[in-house]
């Protein structure tokens, strides 16, 4: 494999990349040739962990949530996540705002009025009627735990874990890294080349799904403004055409041009929240984001813990009922995403502590969407008809986003901005901003992708990258055509089987993370006051060592 590797100019683990590569390939081909026995196994795969390891998702993220909580504010949280004496590269303000970018993607975008709807309209918990004020209290409620603290401390364990090992004591930039205290030099050998792969082939599937989802919202964006069909055939052509564009950056090497398109995506979202909330009812809406916090802080123990468990009793449902199909597919999907965003937050993060990593990382985006769900998700449900009298007063125009989002998912953000002014410049606006997304996130993750292979944070050579952009959109591409007429369903049978082990992968980080700590000579160190540089003496790697970590480009901070 290593001559192979020289002969087609790779720089990279051959090991890692060919059978990474390898496993995508036959999948691909699996999928154009055994359509249908591929997408009955995942459904029968799908059904069996939601049925008989959903209450594991569940616990596992309120554990990890749990300990991260621990390690800042224990001893543990002064420990710096860089080389002796090193401070953060980035200001506050800067690095608050990289964290919002690596985040929301086109996943606010996509349910940011649909997953409120969704529960207003059919709600989750028992004995709460449809359309009434505690329906959508309890939709609020739910839509911000799912994308909130609990979807970040997905982000958050893998980042620290990827901060700590590879910043702190200049492992190579994967995975198998952050267990290095439990397997040794073993990292190196074929169980950690079997972790390596494992969370390559997870996050491509991700990203593929979160690229399946963002082409079926751009397609029917471009079908409400120009009737275009939002069929497999246009998704399909959207994903091919965003891929070239994602994998164009990639050979051009526009790092600045994608950070400025990346910047500007940012702006551009926060433009549309201001405008739906000036252009709708601002004083609702205030006096909602204020009321929201309440909601969500006072519900959040018992959603975290809620695990559907009665659905058994119920013969209707599938065996697991509500939750398999939201709760266990959010944090499947997420955590097959917690490499690529990990890796991002941790390269950004590097010369803070682990406290200042924990909070800033767990509470600064879950903060924003909070007040985005709010905004988003209160004027939806006002327009819907919010509670029995006001829909009776409404007569025929009450439920019009309700029978939008059941017909099509993808479609309720465009439904939504028909209730506005300038319907088709602000309905086109949302598309570019979901196609901007879709591009930046393609070719970030590419990078992340090419960076898990050659296990260093510099570039591999371009077609080495090109290979992996191309990959994430044609197994996209695959999924769509697999999915046929079911559409996300397919898409959370997909993610729910890779997201297992991936899921299991990142909860044995804790154990790793703990022993880490163990090895830490701060025993001296109270809480409370900000350690001397000359306290971080143990452990980090030399000053003239330069392979491997995740350094940031030059900058006067270092």
């Amino acid at each position: 494999m290593e001559q192979l590797a020289r002969r087609l100019g790779l720089r990279t683990d051959p090991t890692i990349f060919f059978i990474s590569a390898g496993f995508t390939i036959v999948f691909v081909l699996a999928l154009v040739i055994f359509p249908e026995p591929i997408g009955d196994a995942f459904a029968v795969g799908r059904s069996w962990i939601v049925t008989n390891l959903g209450w594991f998702f569940v616990l596992g993220v309120n554990v990890w949530l749990g300990f991260l909580i621990w390690a800042a504010m224990s001893r543990h949280g002064h420990i710096r996540l860089g080389r002796k004496g090193e401070r953060p590269v980035y200001s506050n303000l800067s690095w608050f705002t990289m964290l919002f970018a690596g985040g929301i993607g086109t996943v606010l975008m996509f349910w940011g009025v649909a997953e409120p709807i969704s529960h207003f309209s059919t709600p989750p918990l028992p004995g709460v009627e449809p359309y009434t004020e505690q329906a959508a209290r309890d939709a609020m409620s739910i839509a911000i735990y799912h994308l909130g603290l609990h979807t970040w401390t997905i982000f958050t364990l893998p980042g620290l874990a990827f901060a700590y090992f590879i910043n702190r004591y200049d492992l190579p930039v994967r995975v198998s890294s952050v267990f290095y205290p439990l397997l040794g030099e073993g990292i190196h050998g074929p169980v950690g080349k079997a972790i390596d792969i494992a969370s390559i082939l997870g996050t491509l599937f991700g990203v593929a799904v979160s690229l399946g989802l963002g082409s079926s919202q751009i397609a029917a964006g471009l079908d409400a403004l120009f009737g275009t069909g939002d069929g497999a055939f246009v998704k399909v052509a959207i994903l091919t055409v965003l891929t070239v564009v994602a994998v164009g950056s990639i050979v051009a090497g526009l790092d600045k041009g994608v950070k400025m398109l990346s910047n500007l995506n940012i702006a551009m979202a926060v433009a549309l929240m201001i405008f739906v909330l000036v252009c709708g009812s601002t004083l609702f809406l205030l006096r909602g984001i204020v009321e929201t916090f309440g909601l969500y802080f006072s519900n959040l123990p018992r959603l975290a813990f809620w695990n559907d468990m009665l659905a058994n009793e119920n013969p209707s449902t599938d065996g697991w009922g509500w939750q398999g199909s939201w709760t266990v597919f959010y944090w499947a999907w997420t955590v097959t995403w917690s490499p690529f965003i990990g890796l991002f937050v941790a390269r950004i993060s590097r010369g803070r502590t682990v406290r200042e990593f924990v909070f800033g990382v767990l509470l600064a985006p879950s903060l924003f969407t909070l007040i985005w769900f709010a905004i988003f998700g209160w004027q939806a449900m006002d327009f819907d008809g919010l509670g029995l009298a006001a829909r009776a007063a409404m007569g025929d125009s009450a439920g019009e986003l309700s029978r939008a989002v059941a017909d099509s998912v993808p479609l309720a953000m465009f439904a939504f901005f028909e209730h506005f002014p300038f319907t088709t410049f602000i309905q086109g606006f949302a598309v570019v901003i979901v196609a901007i997304f879709f591009a930046t996130s393609s070719d970030s993750a590419s990078l992340v992708v090419d960076m898990l292979c050659t296990g260093t944070a510099t570039p591999g050579p371009v077609h080495q990258r090109v290979f992996w952009g191309a990959a994430e959109g044609v197994v996209a591409a695959m999924l769509i055509l697999l999915a046929g007429e079911a559409g996300l369903t397919a898409l959370q049978q997909v993610i729910t089987v890779v997201g297992l082990p991936i899921f299991i992968l990142v909860s044995m980080m804790i154990p790793s993370i703990i022993r880490g700590f163990a090895a830490e000579d701060i025993e001296h160190i109270s809480i409370g006051a900000r350690p001397g540089l000359e306290e971080f003496g143990h452990g980090p790697v030399s000053e003239e060592s330069t392979a491997g970590g995740l350094r940031p480009e030059a900058s006067p901070a270092e």
